[in-house]
């Protein structure tokens, strides 16, 4: 029945064909279309991702992508991260995941050597070994339309948001895709589509103190700890954000009109200079500025697996810790 088309036309025809074909598994087989029938791969699952943040916005020194493993490689469980660590590599392996998602790369750079007792080279080990891909969407996700700093832009109560580095289009059609339920950096622009490129700017509903915005910002990241630079009691209205390491527009922030700059990994003279300058400076720490990106990357990737008729388990990986403790 698989073999021979006429199988198939014939029960579109003839009902007793039909009824035969739900009684028969070999002949319901030849029945059912070709794309259910196909193994969802890690490479569908990359065009999927890219989708949602395309591949194409990645910084010239980034690498997004494929980390380890095969595009070949078939995929029924994912699991999101956002570091490739040991830990969660030994999670995935528990939980018999084939795709390991995250938003920080395995490396940056290409090793001069791999060694399998240390990283990246026991993660890669482990991969090859537990056939787990690993795939990476770091400056892709951090640029896109309703991508991380969007994400982080919204839970900072941020509206009117544009980008603080536009980014030249290269992906004109890209397609918005919402969350599951609340919508993270959609709500903050419904007036009109959301431009890509690096960290953002928007506005508070009203004007606060820093060191008041600087309470909310650890309410609602869930911090026990923050660092501000610049005068406490200065009156903040315009806001502009960089997740992850953000000292590198630094300039674009002097020169954005913005009153504060909430980001992450600030050098002690960065913060001088902002000091100087008379402005406001949000040190939310790396981590806690980016760890919203595993639930993110869950669920967009949940709707448009949803969207796509993929049948595919993405869980979360939840026992990551900053790796700075606050003594």
């Amino acid at each position: 029945a698989q073999k021979d088309p006429t199988v198939k036309d014939a029960a579109q025809k003839d009902p007793t064909v039909k009824d035969a074909a739900q009684k028969d598994p070999t002949v319901k087989a030849a029945t059912v279309k070709d794309a259910a029938l196909k193994e969802i791969t890690v490479k569908n699952v990359y065009d999927t991702l890219n989708i949602l943040a395309p591949f194409a916005l990645a910084e010239t020194w980034d690498n997004c992508g494929l980390q380890a493993g095969s595009f070949s490689w078939p995929v029924k469980k994912i699991l999101i991260a956002l570091d490739v660590s040991m830990d969660a590599m030994a999670h995935a392996v528990s939980i018999n995941a084939d795709l390991l998602l995250t938003h920080h790369p395995l490396m940056l750079h290409a090793p001069s050597s791999i060694d399998f007792s240390t990283m990246p080279g026991s993660a890669i080990a482990l991969a090859a070994v537990e056939k787990i891909s690993i795939i990476a969407a770091h400056t892709n996700l951090d640029k896109a339309q309703g991508g991380l700093n969007d994400c982080f832009a919204d839970m900072a109560g941020l509206k009117n948001l544009t980008p603080l580095v536009s980014q030249t289009p290269q992906i004109s059609q890209t397609p918005q895709i919402p969350l599951a339920g609340e919508s993270c950096g959609d709500k903050a622009h419904p007036e009109k589509a959301l431009e890509e490129g690096i960290g953002r700017i928007g506005e508070l509903e009203t004007t606060v103190t820093l060191k008041k915005f600087a309470g909310i910002l650890k309410e609602r990241f869930g911090v026990d700890s923050i660092r501000i630079a610049g005068d406490p009691e200065l009156k903040v209205k315009r806001v502009a954000v960089c997740t992850g390491s953000g000292g590198s527009l630094l300039k674009n922030f002097f020169m954005s009109g913005t009153d504060v700059y909430v980001t992450g990994d600030i050098k002690y003279h960065e913060a001088r200079d902002v000091e100087s300058a008379g402005l406001g400076l949000i040190d939310i720490g790396h981590f806690a500025s980016e760890q919203i990106a595993v639930r993110l990357l869950g669920e967009k990737m949940r709707t448009l697996a949803v969207e796509k008729g993929m049948d595919l388990d993405i869980q979360e990986y939840q026992s990551e810790i900053d790796p700075f403790l606050t003594l």
